[in-house]
């Protein structure tokens, strides 16, 4: 009787310890808008993903400051508006909040740059849009110059803004 008392209490404690933990990961965040989900934006068919561990595939160079920060990895998706404006979206994700705001302090504004609302910080360059919201650091970049390119690219920013 009393083994199959114990028996029960460990097999309840084991249920409980599992649905806790399932209850407790966090959800994957997918912060890239469908095609439309952004009036003109359309997203290219691949998303890539990789890790502190392969980063330097990606940003060969650069990856050491990203790693030293914290980074978990960076997803990353091309995006074109009305058929001309090609973007690469890059979505770094760090450990903490911290480790965005390193990265994102990293690159100081500039003459060319200007503060926009986005997340906990943003930044508007010519061609391109940074901010940080929380452990994510979010770069848009741009590959030519298009009529009404920041604004479209402000839009996309919040976008993904809005998934983060």
């Amino acid at each position: 009787m009393k083994m199959r008392f114990n028996t029960a209490v460990i097999a309840v404690s084991l249920a409980v310890l599992v649905l806790a933990g399932v209850g407790c990961k966090k959800k994957i965040v997918d912060p890239f808008p469908a095609s439309g989900a952004v009036a003109g934006w359309d997203k290219g068919d691949k998303t890539q993903t990789y890790d502190a561990a392969n980063l330097y595939e990606y940003i060969d160079g650069g990856a050491e400051q990203y790693i030293s920060a914290g980074v978990v990895g960076v997803s990353t998706s091309d995006y074109k508006f009305q058929g001309k404006l090609e973007v690469t979206v890059d979505v770094y994700t760090m450990k903490t909040a911290d480790g965005a705001k390193t990265i994102f302090d990293a690159d100081p504004p500039t003459a060319d740059s200007k503060s926009v609302q986005l997340g906990d910080a943003g930044r508007a360059y010519g061609q391109s849009v940074v901010f940080r919201k929380g452990p994510y650091l979010v770069r848009l970049t741009g590959f030519e110059a298009a009529p009404g390119e920041a604004d479209a690219l402000l839009a996309l920013a919040h976008g993904i803004e809005g998934k983060l």
